[in-house]
């Protein structure tokens, strides 16, 4: 996985949780979830990043001018009512005890006005943009949000995603290496870093003070609750023996698509079927016990691109993608997944890979707007929420990952969870 950034955010209280709250009611379409969610079929390829760049992460700082750009497509491609609403979270994802005029500036709901129609293309849909903070809405508090996207009125839901404002207090300097486990070094990463907490006071780090490390925005296998090792003065020292290492998995595998005309190296063949534009991939093998190659790619992200239109948001357009992983049986005691932001980083029913007895191997199939794709396959163990790269993509140290480290701070008194401080490290750029 490419240069890209681990992103360190650090705040007070507590942090990103691995997976929304489940309970029996969680499987059904309807049920509100307080993470990155898509509750209706029409929609596809939701976006939302920093303004000016497609592959950052949604994340602000304040007093900056930052401003974050949603978009989607409704495959519907009618024009509906859509609308939206900002809900402020704590550091575990759940709603703050505020009220929305204690966290947003204007009107705590408005409508989303910036749409048109797809051209020339085969899936019609209409492509709908929404900057924010604008004069309807601006937030007022940094922390956790929660955008909630619904049609004609709130309780019709439609998309939720998460997003983070940071307002840095704190400095942090941070370093990714090896494991120093000696039985683990050529496999895993450790993450260690410190916090410079000079000019802002902070009350019983060790209660207040949470922090949380995500490899490349997974929240299935992100670490929380880390604890200082050793607090010095200002200083709040985080190196861990165990405890902040991460499987260094392989680099992503990747799929470029930006053309339904012309082949690219990973493309077999294109067809036309059922009105619909068929990809099929050349087949994937398992990469478990290769030996690790360095490649270039973009840490699971995505970048909606096509060659054939100026516009990305209305000219692209979509393809059923068949992917094949040659494996002699099925694997017991879980499923198999389509893994990346193609998968808005989940274990979606979509992505789900099914075993072909005939085939001797894995099938799957996601419907895709033009563009480049990193994805991997990754390992569902029966009854885990943490999914396994490494038995399919085998694993190295030497991989290159982004990291997010995300560190909230409710100081006495606050009934919301602050976002103190923003750094970034990535494993193959080490100071």
């Amino acid at each position: 996985m490419k240069h890209h950034i681990l992103y360190i955010v650090l705040a007070f209280a507590s942090c990103l949780p691995v997976l929304a709250q489940e309970g029996p009611d969680y499987y059904k379409a309807d049920f509100f979830r307080y993470h990155n969610h898509l509750y209706k079929k029409n929609i596809k390829t939701v976006l939302l990043y920093r303004v000016g760049w497609e592959l950052s992460l949604p994340l602000v700082q304040t007093g900056t001018g930052e401003k974050l750009h949603l978009s989607f497509d409704d495959l519907d491609a009618d024009v509906k009512n859509y609308g939206y609403t900002l809900i402020h979270c704590d550091a575990n994802w759940t709603p703050s005890d505020l009220k929305p005029n204690e966290y947003l500036d204007g009107f705590m709901e408005a409508p989303i006005r910036d749409y048109h129609s797809s051209f020339n293309t085969i899936q019609p849909y209409t492509h709908y943009d929404l900057i924010i903070p604008n004069e309807d809405m601006t937030f007022k508090l940094s922390g956790n949000y929660l955008l909630k996207v619904f049609e004609n009125d709130t309780s019709d839901v439609a998309i939720t995603l998460r997003f983070m404002v940071s307002d840095p207090r704190v400095n942090v300097e941070g370093h990714v290496k090896r494991d120093v486990n000696v039985e683990e070094r050529n496999y895993r990463q450790q993450v260690t870093f410190t916090l410079d907490t000079k000019g802002f006071d902070i009350y019983e780090p060790y209660r207040n003070l949470k922090v949380v490390i995500m490899q490349n925005y997974r929240t299935d296998n992100a670490i929380t609750n880390l604890k200082p090792m050793m607090v010095n003065g200002d200083l709040l020292d985080y190196t861990y023996d165990s405890g902040n290492t991460f499987d260094g998995a392989n680099e992503f595998r990747n799929i470029d698509i930006k053309s339904l005309r012309y082949q690219s190296a990973r493309i077999k063949s294109f067809d036309f079927e059922n009105r619909q534009n068929q990809i099929y991939l050349w087949d994937d093998d398992p990469r478990t016990f290769k030996v690790y190659r360095t490649e270039d790619d973009i840490n699971g992200n995505r970048l909606i691109s096509c060659d054939e239109g100026d516009d990305p948001g209305a000219d692209c357009d979509y393809a059923e993608v068949n992917f094949h992983l040659a494996y002699p049986t099925p694997l017991p005691g879980g499923n198999l997944y389509i893994f990346g932001a193609l998968t808005n980083w989940q274990y979606i029913p979509e992505a789900l890979m099914r075993y072909n007895n005939e085939k001797k191997g894995y099938d799957g199939t996601l419907y895709l707007k033009e563009g480049f794709y990193d994805y991997c396959y990754m390992f569902l163990e029966n009854g885990s929420s943490t999914g396994d790269p490494t038995l399919i993509e085998g694993n190295h140290y030497e991989t290159g990952n982004d990291y997010l480290i995300l560190v909230y701070y409710r100081a006495p008194g606050l009934l919301y969870d602050q976002l103190i401080g923003v750094k970034t490290l990535d494993s193959h750029n080490n100071p």
